[in-house]
């Protein structure tokens, strides 16, 4: 049969909705896995490391600098970082987490729980990622995008995802390595993924203490601009303007729920 060709969108126009919806101050960008190294240096004004990285510092030089970077194994700091997108095995060695015993965690087991824990991209199906700001649409389409956002902001792009075709999201926290809750989960499944950024991401990628990640794909970025929209025309949009905790509630509420 022959393959179903991706939906593309206009992911400049989508950013700018987003930014108007949520007023972000951190670029947005998408990342996407290639199967050979040259298709991902194909990629318009790619840049290559020069040093080793984790893949918390190559995602921040996208949203953070806004460049276009790409990555083979061999620029990324360790086993964690490869095998977290599919660039490394997810082997015995790698499910024991030696290296994290006293450091992360108390015993052989405790570490060994963790990396079973982590949802990770399969091994074997790709040799190299990169990541770009989305409105440039150089990686058209991304296999995912990655948004940073303050918990204000993220709970109305949920609320934005939930307004039609209502689903509970319930997500995990894996602690360190948490880019498994985030880019990890959503490049192996598909679904919308919020993560708290880690320690290593906070450290190394510059995350600030404020933001929170989600990643999710093109097609449900747009699912919840278009829920957000919707939203705000009700009245329910960013910035929450707080009421006043003494306040008499029922003036506020009669504005979305009068005549209910």
């Amino acid at each position: 049969m022959d393959a179903v060709a991706p939906v593309r969108f206009d992911l400049a126009a989508l950013i700018d909705d987003l930014n108007a919806l949520l007023r972000l101050k951190t670029t947005v960008i998408g990342m996407k896995l290639f199967r050979t190294v040259a298709e991902m240096e194909a990629v318009p004004k790619i840049r290559r490391p020069n040093a080793i990285h984790t893949t918390d510092q190559i995602v921040s030089m996208a949203s953070r600098l806004g460049w276009t970077v790409g990555i083979t194994a061999a620029n990324l700091v360790g086993e964690q970082c490869r095998a977290v997108i599919g660039l490394a095995p997810q082997d015995d060695q790698w499910l024991a987490g030696r290296s994290y015993v006293g450091v992360w965690h108390a015993t052989q087991e405790d570490a060994s729980a963790r990396q079973h824990a982590l949802d990770v991209v399969p091994f074997g199906h790709h040799q190299a990622m990169a990541v770009s700001p989305l409105a440039s649409g150089r990686l058209d389409p991304p296999d995912i995008c990655l948004v940073y956002a303050t918990p204000g902001q993220m709970i109305i792009l949920i609320n934005g995802l939930q307004y039609a075709g209502y689903k509970k999201f319930e997500w995990s926290v894996v602690g360190e390595t948490a880019c498994a809750d985030s880019w990890g989960r959503a490049l192996k499944t598909g679904e919308p993924s919020l993560s708290l950024p880690c320690f290593a991401e906070r450290r190394y990628g510059g995350v600030p203490d404020e933001e929170m990640l989600m990643a999710l794909s093109p097609s449900y970025l747009s699912k919840a601009i278009e829920g957000m929209k919707q939203l705000a025309r009700n009245g329910l949009r960013y910035p929450i303007a707080p009421y006043g905790i003494q306040a008499d509630v029922r003036a506020g509420m009669g504005v979305s729920y009068g005549g209910k």
